[in-house]
């Protein structure tokens, strides 16, 4: 395994560790070769590599066909394009026959799409695939974790998508931590007094607000939840139950994604207060750290939203 920075060489150095031992790994590119850092895998695997231009429709719908045929295939894009304009590909041609479909979406949230702006930064695919039946949805916090991601989805039997960033994200995992099969890892245990979720690329901010927490006295577990809408939530559970008050926070607009996800397991399971910290507006182009504070991720508002809730 080779050195990588960023989501997106993490994923293309996941995908030619895989295709040196697997040639049943595939790459369908509409025209997204060199936005996923992929062109080296182009090279060394031609046979492997289907380019079908730029059209996100017919990448998701040759990705079917290849599934159809016994190899499994990964479509890497930006989020959006996958998720909305060849979302009906996605569902009816992926989802509902349950194929063996990867998706990678990248310049998710604002810290993905950053400078290029709301046309290139999608804060919606969470909340349109978790509405599809049949998808295991894959949320990696940093490089590392989506290196691992990536491989995992590959020996998942069915549709997975992957969210990845723009390849500015902080590292948090060392690269030999596995992706937890459990949906949530728990990172810092200060105490009960908030159980505060992350998911995806403001895992940095949230580690540091529960840090400013317990310089003030208040003390939170802070877990990383890497699995949406999973099929065995178990572990999750079993850190909402330590709790009284919850607050999630994701780079992702509040329906649909983390916040939605976690509610409905507190409303099934064990009725308690839960703040969702996410987008409610459309985003504008900065960059990545400063429009994260602007749009209230930065560590000190995250830790403020907690104690207030408290109150």
């Amino acid at each position: 395994m080779a050195g990588f920075k960023g989501t997106r060489e993490a994923f293309a150095q996941a995908l030619l560790d895989m295709a040196q031992e697997n040639d049943k790994i595939m790459f369908v590119s509409p025209d997204s070769l060199k936005a996923m850092r992929a062109t080296k895998f182009a090279e060394l695997h031609p046979e492997q590599y289907v380019e079908v231009g730029i059209s996100e429709q017919n990448a998701v719908d040759t990705a079917a066909g290849l599934a159809a045929a016994g190899l499994t295939p990964f479509v890497g894009t930006y989020a959006g394009f996958l998720t909305m304009r060849a979302c009906e590909q996605m569902r009816t041609f992926v989802a509902y026959p349950d194929l063996n479909v990867k998706f990678v979406g990248i310049n998710s949230g604002l810290l993905g799409g950053e400078r290029e702006g709301v046309t290139h930064q999608f804060y919606e695919d969470l909340g349109i695939l978790s509405n599809i039946p049949n998808y295991t949805i894959f949320t990696p916090a940093d490089a590392a974790q989506t290196y691992h991601a990536v491989k995992m989805a590959a020996e998942i039997d069915g549709p997975v998508y992957v969210r990845a960033g723009s390849g500015r994200e902080a590292d948090i995992y060392d690269i030999e931590t596995p992706f937890s099969e459990d949906g949530i890892r728990i990172l810092k245990e200060y105490g009960n007094d908030t159980l505060l979720l992350s998911s995806g690329f403001v895992l940095d901010r949230v580690l540091k607000a529960a840090d400013i927490l317990k310089d003030k006295g208040i003390q939170v577990t802070v877990g990383d939840v890497n699995i949406l809408y999973g099929k065995n939530p178990q572990k999750i559970l079993e850190a909402i139950a330590k709790t009284k008050k919850i607050v999630t926070v994701e780079d992702h607009n509040v329906n649909g994604g983390l916040g939605a996800y976690i509610s409905k397991l507190v409303v099934e399971n064990d009725p308690k207060y839960v703040k969702r910290m996410g987008l409610t507006t459309f985003g504008e182009s900065g960059p990545a750290k400063e429009l994260a504070d602007a749009y209230g991720f930065s560590p000190e508002n995250i830790a403020k939203t907690v104690e207030e809730n408290l109150k």
